[in-house]
């Protein structure tokens, strides 16, 4: 750790964020009563402005529903800009033929930016669904492409991950948000310790992303996400952290400006190397992104 306060690396890498038009891929999980603020269409172009303004350079665009429609539109969208980098896509996972799917993705129109894969495991109400052997086999498949596997899951599901990864040492998992702590602290109960055991997996990285919208939306404060953050990067280092802003989704608790600042306060405290590998450098090589 230095004292001193490094300036903030220029060329940042977004590592989670998301696009829809809602004609075209609904967002039944957005509601309109207490989510205002996301309950609209979030395009390529809304973001472009939002990036340059903060000195990012390269994004990493993940999915947002189980449709491998939504995959096919993002993946063709990166012909379309030189911002996003990578797409984190869907498959399905128990597919008897879930390896020649992921090979047509790899093959189609934009199939080179495809970088990884996600399934919305958090809403899944099975508790044994990453026990699951047919579920084991497409993550399989996935690290076998030499793909990664993002992991959104709810705190209580941070062992299952554990397992997942301690028995599938080929494959690339990043973990979203952390595994989503409750905030604040006082309240991570046995969050920190299985986090710990995760990061204790060579296969395994994280995203700093996605803290703010687990706190009170209206009333969350920089110092409440500290702790969160000092844990993470105490047992994974910087080295394997990313930034995420989880834009748009972070409209519900604050904007792409702010998350950006206050997530470089948190981290003030490290050394420029230290802070450029979480802004972008290990971004880039867990997802094995093209110079941008």
């Amino acid at each position: 750790m230095s004292d001193s306060a490094p300036q903030l690396r220029r060329e940042i890498v977004d590592a989670h964020h998301h696009l829809w038009v809602r004609a075209r891929h609904p967002q039944p999980w957005i509601s309109a009563a207490t989510m205002a603020a996301i309950n609209a269409d979030f395009t390529v172009d809304d973001l472009t402005p939002l990036a340059a303004a903060a000195g990012v350079t390269q994004t990493v665009v993940v999915q947002t529903i189980s449709s491998a429609a939504e995959t096919v539109d993002l993946l063709r969208l990166t012909r379309t800009t030189d911002l996003i980098g990578g797409v984190v896509g869907w498959v399905d996972l128990t597919a008897a033929n879930v390896a020649s799917r992921i090979t047509r993705l790899q093959a189609g129109e934009g199939g080179d930016r495809l970088v990884g894969f996600r399934h919305l495991v958090q809403a899944e109400p099975d508790p044994g669904f990453l026990d699951r052997p047919d579920v084991r086999r497409g993550v399989a498949a996935v690290g076998a492409a030499g793909l990664v596997f993002d992991l959104v899951i709810r705190r209580h599901q941070l062992p299952a991950a554990v397992r997942l990864a301690r028995d599938l040492p080929g494959v690339s998992f990043t973990l979203d948000h952390l595994g989503k702590p409750a905030q604040p602290s006082s309240k991570h109960g046995g969050w920190a310790r299985d986090l710990r055991t995760f990061a204790q997996l060579p296969n395994t990285t994280a995203k700093l992303s996605g803290l703010a919208t687990e706190a009170d939306w209206s009333a969350w404060t920089p110092a409440e996400l500290r702790p969160a953050v000092e844990h993470a990067l105490d047992v994974f280092g910087p080295s394997r952290l990313m930034f995420g802003s989880d834009w748009p989704v972070c409209l519900l608790a604050t904007s792409y400006e702010r998350w950006i600042e206050v997530l470089a306060a948190l981290l003030h405290p490290l050394s420029e190397e230290d802070q450029a590998m979480i802004w972008g450098e290990t971004a880039r090589r867990v997802y094995k992104l093209r110079p941008s």
